[in-house]
């Protein structure tokens, strides 16, 4: 222990045994709407997830925070020391008459890589693991037969874990709808997040070439010889 955590100034240490750790690792309490259901999918940086599972039609709400973790009330600063054992998810309502958990799970595999175990992308660390949070046991069915069709498909193997839902902390307010608000980051696990800049001089070289009128400001992101604008 260094100097500045014995003088109570470092991170938050997680104490598996500890009476909050067992608030921490018990059920999620919250409840859906009526005739909502609610399920965790954590894929790496859970901005580009929330994004694409909000345009899932029968998805009601859509919320980001942290689980499966010993420490109650964890901050992000906590969750990304890698101390926490804290996963990122998307905590996502629908509503089973309109959407489908299958559908669910058809986004979540279609939205990361599951064979990288504690990566997506660039973001390296637990808190990116790959991991569906069922809150029925019809779920858990269904989520471990959708894995096993997957595999099938894949030459290596999917690290995906499937656990009960626990107690889901949301996160900071600025994480929430953090792309549908104009964030910047974490709209794939394929986009390097340093490739992303936004400049006004180079979306009007683009928009220009393009022959978009009238000119607008873009967030325009190269990968490769590629690029894709935001407005």
């Amino acid at each position: 222990m260094n100097l500045l955590n014995k003088l109570g100034f470092g991170p938050k240490t997680s104490d598996p045994t500890s009476d909050s750790s067992s608030i921490a690792l018990g059920p999620d309490d919250d409840v859906p709407a009526p005739g909502q259901q609610f399920a965790q999918f954590g894929a790496g940086c859970f901005w580009g997830v929330e994004l694409a599972f909000q345009r899932i039609p029968g998805v009601t709400k859509t919320e980001v925070g942290y689980t499966q973790g010993f420490l109650h009330n964890p901050t992000y600063e906590d969750v990304c020391t890698g101390t926490t054992n804290h996963s990122e998810v998307v905590r996502v309502q629908y509503d089973p008459k309109e959407c489908n958990f299958e559908t669910l799970l058809d986004l979540f595999w279609s939205r990361h890589d599951p064979t990288t175990l504690n990566r997506q992308g660039n973001d390296v660390g637990t808190q990116y693991r790959s991991g569906i949070y069922f809150y029925i046991p019809e779920q858990e069915k269904a989520a471990q037969e959708s894995l096993e069709q997957h595999q099938n498909k894949m030459n290596r193997k999917i690290v995906t874990e499937i656990l009960p839902a626990k107690k889901f902390y949301r996160a900071e307010e600025y994480h929430q709808q953090y792309l549908a608000k104009g964030g910047r980051f974490g709209l794939s696990n394929l986009l390097r997040k340093d490739a992303m800049i936004q400049s006004d001089a180079m979306a009007n070289l683009f928009t220009t070439a393009l022959k978009v009128k009238p000119y607008k400001p873009y967030l325009v992101l190269f990968i490769g010889w590629c690029f894709c604008p935001y407005g």
